[in-house]
């Protein structure tokens, strides 16, 4: 059972991990065509729309409760978060891999603005680092969860805390993955096409995840909701830390 559990690990940090990391690259250089799928721009982008469906599926389908449930007869819950790290990983590679780029450039900043777009890339980046910091242990390739079971230790039950960045909006990461994707210092018509789908697939994301949410905490939830946007942060805290 160790050697699965140390090959379950691997496979989360590297295909999990690694391909976050390739993703970065490509929101920040662009795609770099390795597999061309189509020759008009017309099938480049429905390359694209395919993809991109791809990995919404993927992703915010394997994470509901109800096929986590059904996943739960095969998958030992300790090792779901890796294994579902794994499945997005290979999805996400997909996605940076088989990227149809277009050739059409509606415009590209220079001087000042493009400097302006790498602040904001920045800022993003400082944002996801303190959205992160702000869950504590946050477990997103699900490697503690394999080591604790490892060690014999017995999961926590998970509590419903609001501190850090989620005093201001309740979903921070979201918030700043958005303004890291709208940053591109070039926009084309692929990448335009990618923004618009990912900001769509992140808002009604979201609002599925908060379904899961309110159903797991209950009326917790339903009070932090009133009180704290879900996107757009407030001047101020409107919750308090706990």
């Amino acid at each position: 059972m160790r050697i699965i559990a140390y090959a379950v690990v691997f496979l989360a940090l590297a295909v999990g991990g690694g391909s976050l990391v390739l993703f970065v690259v490509f929101l920040l250089g662009g795609p770099v065509p390795q597999v061309p799928l189509a020759r008009s721009e017309s099938g480049r982008l429905a390359w694209d729309v395919a993809l991109s469906a791809l990995f919404f599926v993927q992703h915010s389908g394997m994470i509901r409760h109800r096929v986590q449930s059904r996943l739960a007869a095969f998958v030992p819950a300790d090792y779901e978060r890796a294994a579902y790290a794994i499945a997005s990983g290979a999805a996400l590679l997909l996605v940076v891999v088989l990227w149809q780029p277009s050739e059409v450039v509606y415009y590209r900043l220079e001087g000042g603005w493009r400097w302006l777009s790498w602040a904001a890339a920045l800022l993003a980046f400082a944002g996801l680092a303190w959205g992160v910091s702000s869950l504590g242990g946050f477990d997103a390739l699900g490697v503690r969860a394999i080591r604790r079971r490892l060690r014999g230790e017995r999961p926590q039950p998970a509590e419903f805390v609001v501190r850090g960045a989620y005093r201001y909006v309740r979903h921070p990461l979201y918030l700043f993955v958005l303004i890291l994707i709208w940053s591109a210092p070039q926009m084309t018509a692929d990448r335009l096409l990618f923004n618009i789908l990912w900001t769509a697939w992140i808002v009604i994301g979201a609002r599925l995840e908060e379904r899961d949410l309110v159903g797991e905490f209950g009326d917790a939830y339903r009070d932090y909701q009133r009180r704290v946007p879900m996107l757009l942060p407030w001047p101020r805290p409107r919750a308090s830390s706990v």
